[in-house]
Parts: C-alpha cells; structure tokens; sequence
C-alpha cells in the first residue's frame, strides 16, 4: 500500500500544532547535519544560530559542509525566531529523545534557561552548537549526539588507520624474516 506524500509546509504544520512550550525542535539539513532549538510558544523558536547563510542556520549543502565542519566559529548568537523562519525547507520533528536519559525541567525554566543567554555566546561545531544549547535548556546537559556521532566515527576512522597500519608493520616484518631466512649464506 503506498504512502500518501504530505507536502512538507502542512506537514510543518501538524508538528508545529503539536509542540508543547519547551520541546526540542530538530531541523534536518540534508543527511549530515541537523539544526536544533526550542520551541517556547506563538509559533516561536529559540535557538543558537550563526549570521545568515553560514551554515548553522541555513540548508546545508555542499557549499557548506566545510562551513559546518571545518571552520569553528567564534561567536554565535541566541535568538528568537518564528518557526517559519527556521524551519525553511526542512521537515521539522519534535525531538525529546534526551529525556530518557537526562530529566527534563519545567517548561517555564526551559525557556527561562534559554532566554538567560540571548545575545552572543561563543560558538564550537565539536562543544557548543545548537544541539548543546537546546540541550542545556532543556535537561541541563551540553549534548548533542550527532557531535558524539562525529567524533566516534573519526575515532573510528583513526584506529582503523592504527590497526592497518600495524597489520601492514607485522606483514612487513614477517615478510622481512621470511626473505632473510631464505638468504644462502
């Protein structure tokens, strides 16, 4: 049976008519990278987000993986914005997947929490983006997974680097012996 395709601005609707004030809003942009804010009513985000077009708060496409990725910004802004705004043309979620492991607090201090830091804060893709910030509003934990998600996959990119490298050692050094043995003398 197939599925019934929902143009994405009703289906921003649906989720934007069932956000309760302090849920965590996740943004996907593209496959890599996802934006994230809270979400503290009248159809209104806060967020950490970079100036327009670097990256942080716009699409992310090919223009700007190494905008993301490769370059640490200095300073970042927390902001108010209307979910419109931010949403673009991402299809939104509703994401509080960190409850299950850090407690929540009161929608009113969520969004307290979030609005005692407007204006500029500093700004690292690795230690403090978006995900953290809405994180820390909401369970008090700088966290974001998808920065976990990197570092693990370059952890593992690096002892798979290790471990061919000293297989690649030990085929050699055996290949060496192998040779000198069967020197005539």
């Amino acid at each position: 049976m197939a599925q019934k395709l929902v143009p994405v601005r009703e289906y921003n609707q649906t989720v934007l008519d069932n956000l309760e004030e302090g849920d965590l809003v996740e943004f996907p942009r593209g496959r890599i990278y996802s934006h994230w804010g809270v979400y503290i009513g009248n159809e209104e985000i806060i967020h950490l987000a970079g100036d327009e077009n670097d990256g942080i708060n716009g699409n992310v496409d090919s223009g700007h993986l190494f905008t993301v990725c490769g370059r640490q910004f200095n300073k970042a802004n927390v902001k108010i914005d209307n979910f419109w705004d931010v949403v673009g043309t991402s299809k939104a979620k509703k994401n509080n997947d960190k409850d299950k492991k850090c407690k929540a607090f009161p929608p009113n201090e969520i969004i307290e929490r979030g609005k005692s830091r407007l204006g500029s804060i500093p700004y690292n893709v690795l230690w403090s983006n978006c995900e953290h910030f809405a994180a820390w509003c909401r369970n008090g934990e700088n966290w974001s997974q998808q920065a976990d998600s990197f570092l693990q996959w370059v952890m593992g990119i690096g002892a798979a680097v290790v471990v061919g490298g000293m297989a690649y050692a030990g085929y050699s050094e055996s290949k060496k012996k192998k040779e000198d043995t069967q020197q005539p003398l």
